[in-house]
C-alpha cells in the first residue's frame, strides 16, 4: 500500500481540540493512557496466544518500553503486544473512542469472556497524546503478519492522517510523540519515571526505561544500552490473602497513607457479583489533624484494572468514614470520558455500600477487644456519630458501635451494656449532653439526682 492521506471522521477533528484543551485537567495523564493501551495490547496477545502460540514469534516475554530523545524532542512508548494491521490502524486510530479492545470483547462468549476480563477498554486514551504533542507517529505490525506488512500512521491532530506500509521486524506497536515547545519538561527520565510510578506502578507487565549514568566530561546524563523495570509490576491487593504477611499489609498501609504507625485493623476482600472489585481497607491507629474538616476528601485510592485513576474517590466512602484509608480496584467502572471523575451509578453505589458494610463489620469485631476499641473511639467516636444522621440504612449497626460515659463508673459503656444492668422496675434512661465529661458532671441538672 502506498502512502494514503485520509480524513478523520467528522466527530474526531471536532473532539481532538476538546481532548487537547479541555478533557484532561492534568497533562501527565497522557503517559498513563498510552501505557495502559500498551499493556492492553500485550494482554490481548497473551489471550489470543492461548490458541495460537505462533503469535509470540521469537519474543515470548511481554513488556512495555518508554524512551525519550532530547535532541529529536520525542517520547516513544513501545509494546510487543498484538499490534495492528494497516486496516486496523485506519479503523481504530481514525475513529474517536473506537476501542479495538471493546470490539475484541464483543466477539467473545461464555468462558472466554471471563478469561479476557484483564483486557481494558480505554477508548479515547490514545488521543490524549495530543495534550503534549503536535504530531504523533504510530508504527505497528500485527502478530502473525509478514515483516513487510507493517504500517505507519501519522497525524498532526488536525483534520487528516497519513497511512503507509512499512517493513517492521518487531511485532507490536510504537507510539512516538513529537513534543510541543511547552512540553519540554517531559524530556526527563526522572519526570517520566515518577509519572509511571504514580499511575502505572501496579500494572502486571514490566515497564522498562534505559538506564542512565552521569558523564563528568559531558556534564550530563548518558543513556546506557541496559534497560530496567521502573514499576513494581505487583499489586499487593491483587494477590491472595494467604500469600501476604501481616508485616506486608502494615508496610503497604504506611506507604499508602504516609503514616508512621501500623494500622489498628484491615480487611482485604474480592467482591464478585453484578459489580466486581477488590477492596483493601485500613483503620488508622490515630486520627488525622484535619479529621473535623468535612470538606477534606476521603482517603480511598481508586484503580481500574490496576491502573491508578484517582487519589481520593469521595463517592466510594460516606463522609462519616472519611478517615478510612485503602484501595478499591474495580474490574470496570463508569468514569467520565477523561477517566478523572466517577459518574454516580448503580456500580458506584454498590461499591460504596460494600465498603461501608465492611468497615462497620471491622469495627464490630474490634469492639470485642475493649481496650483496643476504647483507644479507637477516643480518636474517631465523635465523627462516627455523624453517621446516625446521614446513613439511615446502617443506623442500627452504628448505634451498637457508639459508647457513652456513665455515672455508673469510669469506663465508657454501650447502650446494650447499660440496658443489661438496668435495675428491676427502671423504665427510664436519663441522658445529658455537654461539650465534655467534666462539664456534664458539673451540670446543675444533675443536682436533683445527687
Amino acid at each position: 500500500m502506498s502512502k494514503q492521506t485520509l480524513s478523520f471522521q467528522a466527530e474526531v477533528s471536532q473532539l481532538l481540540h476538546l481532548v487537547t484543551h479541555s478533557l484532561y485537567s492534568n497533562p501527565d495523564i497522557f503517559l498513563r493512557e498510552l501505557v495502559s493501551n500498551a499493556s492492553d495490547a500485550c494482554d490481548k496477545l497473551r489471550f489470543e496466544g492461548l490458541n495460537d502460540s505462533a503469535l509470540f514469534e521469537d519474543a515470548p516475554n511481554l513488556d512495555v518500553r518508554v524512551a525519550f530523545d532530547t535532541d529529536a524532542r520525542t517520547i516513544t512508548i513501545t509494546d510487543n503486544g498484538i499490534g495492528m494491521s494497516a486496516q486496523e490502524a485506519i479503523d481504530h486510530l481514525g475513529t474517536i473512542a473506537k476501542s479495538g479492545t471493546k470490539d475484541f470483547m464483543s466477539h467473545l462468549s461464555g468462558d472466554q469472556k471471563q478469561d479476557a476480563q484483564l483486557i481494558g477498554q480505554f477508548g479515547v486514551g490514545f488521543y490524549s497524546g495530543f495534550i503534549v504533542a503536535d504530531k504523533i507517529t504510530v508504527e505497528s505490525r500485527r502478530a502473525g503478519l509478514p515483516v513487510v506488512e507493517g504500517v505507519r500512521w501519522t497525524s498532526g491532530g488536525t483534520g487528516d492522517f497519513e497511512v503507509e506500509t512499512i517493513e517492521r521486524s518487531a511485532r507490536g506497536t510504537s507510539v512516538t510523540l513529537h513534543l510541543r515547545e511547552d512540553a519540554s519538561d517531559y524530556l526527563d527520565r526522572w519526570k517520566l519515571k515518577s509519572i509511571i510510578g504514580k499511575y502505572s506502578d501496579h500494572i502486571s507487565l514490566p515497564i522498562l526505561m534505559q538506564k542512565e549514568e552521569w558523564d563528568a566530561e559531558k556534564s550530563a546524563h548518558v543513556k546506557l544500552d541496559e534497560w530496567e523495570a521502573v514499576n513494581s509490576a505487583n499489586a499487593l491487593w491483587a494477590r491472595s490473602k494467604k500469600d501476604i504477611s501481616d508485616e506486608q499489609y502494615a508496610e503497604f498501609y504506611k506507604n499508602l497513607s504516609y503514616d508512621t504507625e501500623a494500622p489498628l485493623a484491615w480487611s482485604h476482600n474480592r467482591v464478585e457479583g453484578s459489580t466486581e472489585y477488590t477492596q483493601l481497607l485500613y483503620i488508622p491507629a490515630k486520627a488525622p489533624q484535619d479529621l473535623w474538616n468535612r470538606d477534606r476528601k476521603a482517603g480511598i485510592k481508586l484503580y481500574v484494572k490496576r491502573v491508578f485513576i484517582m487519589d481520593e474517590a469521595e463517592a466510594l466512602m460516606p463522609a462519616y468514614l472519611r478517615w478510612v484509608k485503602g484501595v478499591v480496584d474495580s474490574a470496570d467502572l463508569p468514569l467520565n470520558v477523561s477517566r478523572e471523575l466517577l459518574q454516580e451509578s448503580r456500580d458506584v453505589k454498590a461499591i460504596r455500600e460494600g465498603n461501608t458494610r465492611r468497615v462497620l463489620a471491622m469495627l464490630d469485631d474490634m469492639s470485642k477487644d475493649v481496650e483496643k476499641y476504647t483507644g479507637f473511639y477516643a480518636g474517631f467516636g465523635a465523627v462516627l456519630k455523624e453517621g446516625l444522621g446521614e446513613d439511615f440504612a446502617n443506623r442500627d449497626k452504628l448505634a451498637k458501635l457508639l459508647r457513652f460515659a456513665s455515672t455508673a463508673g469510669t469506663e465508657l459503656t454501650s447502650l446494650a451494656d447499660y440496658k443489661a444492668r438496668m435495675k428491676d422496675g427502671q423504665a427510664t434512661i436519663y441522658y445529658i449532653t455537654a461539650d465534655n465529661l467534666a462539664a456534664a458532671k458539673n451540670s446543675p441538672q444533675l443536682e436533683v439526682f445527687r
